[in-house]
């Protein structure tokens, strides 16, 4: 049916009500609460990060807690980590569809993903120059989110997600203060980038054709912490990276296919639409302690808090382009997710005088629970186990290598009912993932 045999319905109020709806089946389940990168460091990787935001032989605590660069050595100091970050995720569920049947011509399925995680690159740079005995200087850059999911192009899940991508960069400069014996305090600038790309296939097309939404920005944040030493070989760190409100300027690309008009299918073309949208990446607060028993033995412990509550609501906009090729009354976009926890603790011993061998043990507790779990990322709760060493052949010089091994809890998905992503358009989805990660860090540490 054209879209002309229906002269009372106004193409351009269609066009605009089908890219929203589309928009908000799209969006609604981007930013799962596991999008957060915490593979920041080789040297605290070994340990399950227990003891990050404490001072230790690595300047990479800096990104949890900037008032640890006050350990950094006399001179520069320069580290350049890397993780290899390596899961595997297979969802495996039945599709039955919903009311979009008679247009779409869509049926039920049980086709699986296939492994939809993707293997990644994780790098990160820090660099530390004393200043004098009080003053320490620091600049670190870091990929603090990042996401890639790509199913099999044709799976049950399909109108709810296909492909999903966010990369993010953040340069934070810092400063550290040695205020005496005891106290240390540090403060920085988050200077962040953030892209997003995801997509799905399009639920009014008879091809399964794929829509996309897609967007980058800028935001900027700060840093800050304190370290206490309250009596020999113990120290205490509390650190905070803000939240940063990145303002994402993209497009909405609609393959076109048919929205319901009431009760009525009607056909339209595709198009482009500009859009406007500001997605907050939460704060992190890092409490960290660490304990040397002697000169061979330390423990060290880590509790961290994200802030993953705040993203309760996204409101995308139009971007101020022609009428033609601009949504408005783009709906809110609701999200409610709880707050992250992390839970670490460990320990290193000083095998000798070149040699340190470290092992610790995490837990974290996911901010997605059934009720939001989505196909574009399973996140649950995991354990973490870890163990690493760092080698040092000279007084200046030391190589780090981390390996952690990510158990996720048993993990179900159910888009029905009540989940926030159910449309009754679409259809229904349920499923069971099984997953786990490895993840492989390396780093190389130089003070000149």
């Amino acid at each position: 049916m054209g879209g002309n045999s229906m002269p009372w319905v106004n193409k351009k109020s269609v066009l605009l009500a089908s890219t929203a709806v589309a928009l908000s089946m799209v969006a609604s389940s981007a930013f799962a609460g596991g999008f957060a990168l915490r593979e920041q460091s080789a040297y605290y990787q070994g340990m399950s990060f227990a003891g990050n935001g404490t001072t230790g032989e690595s300047i990479s605590s800096m990104f949890w807690n900037p008032a640890t660069l006050i350990g950094a050595g006399k001179g520069l100091t320069i580290e350049s980590h890397s993780s290899f970050i390596m899961p595997e995720s297979d969802i495996d569920g039945t599709f039955t569809p919903g009311a979009l049947t008679t247009v779409n011509g869509a049926t039920s399925s049980t086709a699986g993903s296939g492994d939809i995680a993707s293997d990644a690159w994780v790098p990160s740079t820090y660099t530390a120059y004393r200043f004098n005995d009080q003053v320490v200087f620091g600049l670190a850059v870091n990929a603090p989110f990042g996401l890639s999911t790509k199913p099999e192009q044709n799976w049950a899940g399909q109108y709810y997600s296909r492909s999903s991508e966010v990369f993010s960069v953040n340069v934070n400069p810092a400063i550290a203060y040695q205020i005496n014996d005891m106290f240390a305090v540090g403060v920085g600038v988050q200077a962040q980038y953030l892209q997003v790309r995801l997509k799905s296939a399009y639920p009014f097309s008879t091809s399964a054709a794929t829509t996309e939404f897609k967007g980058e920005g800028y935001g900027i944040g700060v840093t800050a912490g304190l370290t206490v030493r309250p009596w020999e070989g113990t120290e205490i760190g509390l650190g905070y990276r803000s939240a940063v409100a990145n303002n994402l300027d993209g497009s909405y690309i609609n393959p076109g296919g048919r929205f319901f008009a009431g009760m009525t299918p009607v056909s339209f073309a595709g198009n482009r639409a500009g859009i406007e949208a500001t997605v907050v990446t939460p704060e992190t607060v890092t409490l960290s302690a660490s304990h040397r028993i002697n000169d061979t033995f330390k423990i060290a412990g880590t509790v961290e808090w994200t802030n993953w509550s705040r993203l309760k609501t996204v409101h995308p906009s139009s971007d101020g382009g022609t009428a033609t090729t601009n949504p408005t009354g783009l709906p809110n976009l609701e999200f409610n997710y709880d707050d992250g926890w992390f839970f670490s603790v460990g320990g290193e011993y000083n095998w000798n005088q070149q040699v340190t061998l470290r092992a610790g043990v995490g837990y974290e507790l996911s901010p997605i629970d059934e009720a939001i779990r989505s196909t574009r990322l399973p996140d649950n709760d995991r354990l973490w186990l870890s163990a690493g060493m760092t080698w040092s052949p000279s007084d200046n010089l030391a190589f780090d290598i981390g390996y952690s091994h990510l158990i996720p809890a048993d993990t179900k998905i159910d888009i029905s009912g009540n989940h926030q992503d159910y449309n009754s358009n679409i259809g229904t989805y349920t499923g069971k993932v099984d997953s786990q990660v490895n993840i492989i860090s390396a780093a190389l540490r130089y003070t000149y």
